[in-house]
């Protein structure tokens, strides 16, 4: 690094010499054209032009170059920024509001839409149910149906039941009611889950009389067992009944319930419950084969369910096969949700975008000056555009690292307001997917709300801007700061009425 600076500090003490080698030989030949020494420096520097402008034009040709040119300008940036905390504080805030509210949703959505179940090629995962063609709804399905779906359905590579349990756990230690699921014994299989130790469920297991077992949670195994790797065959106590713990789940399997902590065989039920096809409580995951999709699959099972209703048509009456993709069913209507919810935020950000270039705008004209000064010194439009982009960044990257904060706080509005619980819950938070957000969020927001200012005053005229109190630039400036204010007024008309029927449709809902 020190010898990079000195390489630099070495090449740019040539560049100045070789300029004033040209200047001071240009010097010499109008004296010996009869000016004085005053009247040919004046004349050589006036054809030769500004040397700063030379010297930047040489930079530029410089491999390096627009890496130095960044820091010079961060380094401009600082310096200016720091002589107006009070406007960069407000700045900052601002956009930490809206760059902060963004993140968080955007959070919510990465986890709960966009990141894949936690599952084997999760695509290939769809839920079996029933339609009910008179009442227009789906619902569970018997547990002869599941078996009748398991023999002959031949567009699945595998079909798993389960339905939702309760279970007292009364040994060892003290009592405790815990939730789970009753599964068939190729549950975890179908999901492709390894346990983290022991085993699943044999088919012995999953039938009438079969050695009662059962599958706990890695968070039961840690809380209630202290991690201990000796609880595989361990005697437990549910429902009054024995069960050997066969096997414990890694720390990231979840299912639908992220409270559910046992499982046991779904197929020990009674031999009555095993033949009623009025007891519609269990629902079925599938794995679809390689090439088949959904359509293709219910077109089938619809063929093979209308042929159960022939063969029992006492019991099965007006019922359709239903299959939709298991992320679907898991996550429901709540990304739509999210999905509004970002629109609402992203109006925020852009009002906070407008009050800041508002600011910034303000800012810029009692630096009109500056900028004029600095034209007249030989800096080009694009120099003065690039700087006022530079701190514009710097604001707006300040005010994304403060609004990883505020995406925090957001986070856990956002998780109090679902009363059931997000789905996928446990995928939310803040990671590198996240970051990248933010960060690109913040460097997008700094250019937007740069530009206005940067065009406007990147191309000031220096004879109007060495000139105090310009009328034609204070009436520009009032036009477009009125701009900015009907924008806002717009866009915070539009937030107002988005929410207070995304209010009313959210009180309807959980009513």
């Amino acid at each position: 690094m020190k010898e990079s600076w000195l390489k630099k500090r070495r090449w740019e003490r040539c560049m100045h010499t070789e300029f004033q080698f040209h200047i001071e030989s240009r010097i010499a030949d109008l004296m010996q054209d009869g000016l004085t020494r005053d009247q040919a420096e004046e004349r050589a520097r006036r054809e030769f032009g500004s040397l700063e402008l030379a010297k930047d034009e040489c930079r530029d040709e410089r491999v390096f170059e627009p890496v130095d040119r960044s820091l010079r300008n961060l380094r401009h940036a600082f310096r200016s920024l720091s002589r107006a905390p009070g406007y960069c504080a407000a700045a900052i805030l601002t956009l930490a509001l809206g760059i902060g509210a963004n993140t968080a949703i955007f959070t919510a959505i990465e986890g709960v839409v966009l990141k894949p179940l936690p599952y084997h090629e999760p695509d290939r995962l769809v839920m079996a149910l029933l339609y009910n063609r008179s009442l227009k709804y789906a619902t569970e399905v018997s547990y002869p149906d599941f078996l009748d779906w398991r023999r002959n359905a031949r567009s699945f590579e595998q079909i798993a039941a389960f339905k939702p349990a309760g279970f007292d756990l009364t040994g060892p230690g003290l009592p405790q009611h815990l939730d789970g699921y009753e599964v068939s014994s190729n549950f975890f299989s179908i999901l492709g889950v390894s346990l983290l130790a022991g085993s699943s469920f044999s088919p012995d297991n999953d039938r009438i009389g079969g050695t009662p077992a059962a599958v706990i949670s890695n968070r039961l195994w840690r809380e209630r067992f202290q991690s201990n790797p000796a609880v595989i065959g361990r005697s437990i106590i549910l429902n009054g009944i024995g069960f050997t713990v066969a096997g414990v789940l890694p720390p990231s399997f979840y299912f639908e319930n992220e409270l559910a902590d046992l499982y046991t065989p779904i197929g020990r039920v009674d031999p009555l419950y095993q033949t009623d096809r009025t007891v519609h409580d269990v629902i079925c995951v599938a794995r679809l084969k390689p090439g088949v999709s959904i359509g293709q699959a219910l077109a089938a099972m619809k063929t093979l369910q209308e042929h159960i209703d022939d063969l029992n048509p006492t019991t099965e009456k007006g019922e359709s096969a239903y299959l939709v993709a298991l992320k679907q069913q898991i996550v429901g209507d709540v990304g739509d949700t999210l999905l509004l919810l970002f629109a609402a935020v992203s109006l925020v950000l852009l009002i906070a975008c407008a009050n800041v270039a508002s600011l910034l705008l303000a800012r810029s004209a009692v630096r009109a000056r500056e900028f004029a000064v600095r034209r007249a010194l030989g800096a080009t439009r694009m120099q003065i555009v690039r700087q006022l982009v530079t701190e514009s960044v710097l604001l707006s990257f300040a005010g994304g690292l403060l609004g990883l904060v505020v995406a925090k706080l957001v986070l856990f509005a956002i998780l109090a307001a679902f009363p059931g619980g997000l789905p996928r819950a446990g995928n939310i938070g803040i990671n590198t997917s996240v970051l990248l957000f933010a960060f690109g969020l913040s460097i997008a927001v700094g250019i937007l709300f740069a530009l206005l200012p940067a065009l406007k005053y990147g191309n000031t005229d220096v004879q109007v801007g060495l000139r105090e109190g310009g009328r034609s630039s204070t009436a520009s400036h009032q036009r477009t700061q009125s701009a900015l204010v009907v924008t806002q007024i717009a866009l915070a008309l539009v937030l107002l009425s988005d929410a207070g029927l995304l209010f009313r449709s959210m009180i309807k809902l959980w009513q």
